[in-house]
Formats: C-alpha cells, sequence, structure tokens
C-alpha cells in the first residue's frame, strides 16, 4: 500500500496527522482542501453543506492527482473528508489498495474544534451537515479507526505502524 487517506468530518484533525505522518514517512502530503474548486468554496464559506454533485468533480480531481503523484513519489498521504463510502469508492477506483485512516470524534467535540479554528473556509455550522453525510467505514477494506482525540503523536504512530504492516 502506498497511498493512504486521512478522513473525517471537519475539525478532526486531517492536516495536523496527515502532516505529522509525512513527517514521519517522507510521504507526499496531497491537501484535499486545496483543490476544491471557487464555487465549493464560497458555498462553504456561506454556510451551505457541498451536494454529491458539488464533491464528485473534486474527488476526481483528487483521485487523479493521487496517481500522478505516485508516479513519481514512493508513498503518498491525502487529506480529504470521503464521508460516504462512494466517495472513498471514487478514490479506490484510481489507487487500487487505498488505505484510510478515520479520525473519529463527536459532534459536539469537532463543533468546539471548529468554533476555535483560524483562517479555515468551513463555518461550525456545517459541522452537522457532515455528521449527517458521514458513513463510517466499518467493515470496509484497508481502514484504521483512531479516536482523533488523541494526542497527534500517538495517532501518527499508530497510523504510521498500520501503514508498514500493510506494506
Amino acid at each position: 500500500m502506498r497511498a493512504v487517506v486521512i478522513m473525517g468530518v471537519t475539525g478532526c484533525g486531517k492536516s495536523t496527522i496527515a502532516a505529522a505522518i509525512c513527517e514521519r514517512t517522507g510521504a507526499f502530503l496531497i491537501e484535499g482542501d486545496a483543490f476544491h474548486p471557487p464555487e465549493n468554496v464560497r458555498k462553504m464559506s456561506a454556510g451551505i453543506p457541498l451536494t454529491d454533485e458539488d464533491r464528485q468533480g473534486w474527488l476526481e480531481h483528487l483521485a487523479q492527482e493521487s496517481v500522478d503523484r505516485l508516479a513519481t513519489c514512493e508513498r503518498v498521504v491525502v487529506t480529504c473528508s470521503a464521508l460516504k463510502r462512494r466517495y472513498r469508492d471514487t478514490l479506490r477506483a484510481a489507487v487500487p489498495e487505498l488505505g484510510f485512516v478515520f479520525l473519529a470524534l463527536t459532534p459536539a467535540q469537532a463543533s468546539a474544534r471548529v468554533a476555535h479554528r483560524a483562517g479555515h473556509f468551513m463555518p461550525a455550522s456545517l459541522v452537522d451537515s457532515q455528521f449527517r453525510d458521514l458513513e463510517v467505514p466499518d467493515g470496509e477494506p484497508w481502514v484504521l479507526a483512531v479516536d482523533a482525540t488523541e494526542a497527534v503523536d500517538a495517532i501518527a504512530d499508530e497510523a504510521v505502524g498500520w501503514w508498514h504492516r500493510l506494506g
């Protein structure tokens, strides 16, 4: 397995955990938020949840970026909410044996984190819509679920160990 997606609702710590994993492994980081088209960012900034249609082009772009980076990099880490099974399957279709690290937390924990986060386009008002869309990846292949409230180093170490064991 050469690529993993760090997934979960807004505020779960995707970017922080992904950066820690990349620091430990030398993997290339693909920050999913950087690939949202301007219209998606405008909608989210205005507190409007994205639809499946809004997300599809973004997911396809992330999938292609992953394929392109894997052509030149040994390992890739992608941050992406990947809330629904079909979103994860879009990514899996492009990158066989793609792993997912699911950062789990409660709506209250996510709301508190997002409310105190500066400089991000996603408002706390969208936390509930993210949990409505979330399909927990129980029973899916190559998924590690972790408690997103644990220490960053503990989560990153667990994820790296899991990734190395899967090969």
